[in-house]
C-alpha cells in the first residue's frame, strides 16, 4: 500500500507539474513549428524526458550524496528558464517581423524616343527553406530569388543530420533539461524530505518524471490540434506562431524581472 501511495502521489504531481505556465509557454513555441498532433505529442514526450533526466540526477545527488543547492544558485537556474523563454519567443517572432520596404515602380525617360523603363517590383516576406525561415527582398514575374535555397544557415545540418530523428528532437530535450534544473521542480524535491528511505525517494522521483512525461504528452497533443487544423491556412498558422512567440517573450521578461529585481538576484545583498 505504501508503494502504491508513493507511486500515485508522484505520478499525479508530475502530471500537474507539466502544466506549469513556464513549461506550457516554452513548449508551445516549439510545438507551433509542427503541423500534426502526433509530432506535437512526441515533442512533449521528449521535453518530459529531458526534464526527468535532470530531476533524477539532481534529486539523486540530494538523496544519495547530500548535495545542497544554495538559494542564489537556485535563483540563477530559474533565471536560465526566463532567458530561454525570451530566446524561444524571439526566435518565433524574428521570422515575421523582418521587413524590407517594397521598391516602388518608377518610370524613366530614356533616349530620343523616350523609352520607358519600369522597375521590377521587389518585395519581401517571410518564407521557409525546410526548417529555416527568413525574410529578404525578391521579385516575381519572373520569379527571382537572390540566393540558392540550399545555402542557408541550416542547410548543411539539414543535409547531414536531417534524416536523424534525434536531430529534430534536440531542442525540446534541451528545453526540458533546463526546466529540470530550475527551482520550478521544488515540489518534487520537497517531498523527498518526507521519504527517509533513499530507495523510496528515488522511486518517487522516477514516477514523478513518468507523470511529467505523460502530462506533457497529453498537453502537447491537445495543443497540436489547432496547429494541425491551421496547417492549410498559412495566415492563421502564422498568427498562432506569432502569438505564442510574443507570449513567451513577455513571460520570460516578467520572470527575469521577478527573479532579478523582486527576489534580488541582480542586487548586491
Amino acid at each position: 500500500m505504501h508503494a502504491l501511495s508513493v507511486a500515485a502521489l508522484g505520478f499525479f504531481l508530475g502530471m500537474r507539474h507539466a502544466t506549469d505556465p513556464d513549461h506550457v509557454i516554452a513548449v508551445s513555441t516549439i510545438v507551433s513549428r509542427h503541423k500534426s498532433v502526433k509530432g506535437a505529442a512526441i515533442i512533449g514526450a521528449v521535453w518530459g524526458l529531458g526534464h526527468t533526466i535532470t530531476l533524477l540526477v539532481v534529486g539523486g545527488g540530494i538523496v544519495l550524496f547530500g548535495w545542497v543547492i544554495s538559494p542564489r544558485l537556485g535563483l540563477s537556474l530559474e533565471l536560465s528558464v526566463a532567458l530561454m523563454l525570451v530566446v524561444l519567443g524571439a526566435m518565433n517572432l524574428a521570422s515575421f517581423f523582418q521587413r524590407v520596404p517594397d521598391q516602388v515602380a518608377t518610370v524613366e525617360p530614356s533616349g530620343e524616343h523616350g523609352h520607358v523603363h519600369v522597375a521590377q517590383h521587389a518585395h519581401s516576406h517571410a518564407h521557409p527553406h525546410g526548417d529555416y525561415v527568413h525574410t529578404h527582398p525578391h521579385e516575381h514575374d519572373p520569379e527571382r530569388h537572390p540566393h540558392d535555397p540550399e545555402k542557408t544557415p541550416l542547410s548543411w545540418l539539414d543535409r547531414h543530420l536531417g534524416t536523424l530523428r534525434s536531430y529534430q528532437l534536440v531542442r525540446p530535450l534541451v528545453v526540458g533539461v533546463v526546466h529540470g534544473l530550475a527551482g520550478s521542480a521544488a515540489i518534487a524535491l520537497l517531498v523527498l524530505a518526507t521519504i527517509p528511505d533513499p530507495s523510496w525517494a528515488i522511486l518517487y522521483l522516477g514516477v514523478f518524471g513518468a507523470g511529467t512525461i505523460a502530462g506533457m504528452m497529453l498537453f502537447t497533443g491537445v495543443l497540436g490540434v489547432p496547429f494541425a487544423a491551421s496547417a492549410k491556412m498559412p495566415g492563421l498558422h502564422r498568427g498562432i506562431r506569432v502569438a505564442s512567440g510574443a507570449l513567451s517573450l513577455a513571460f520570460g521578461l516578467f520572470i527575469a524581472y521577478q527573479i532579478g529585481i523582486v527576489k534580488g538576484l541582480f542586487l548586491n545583498n
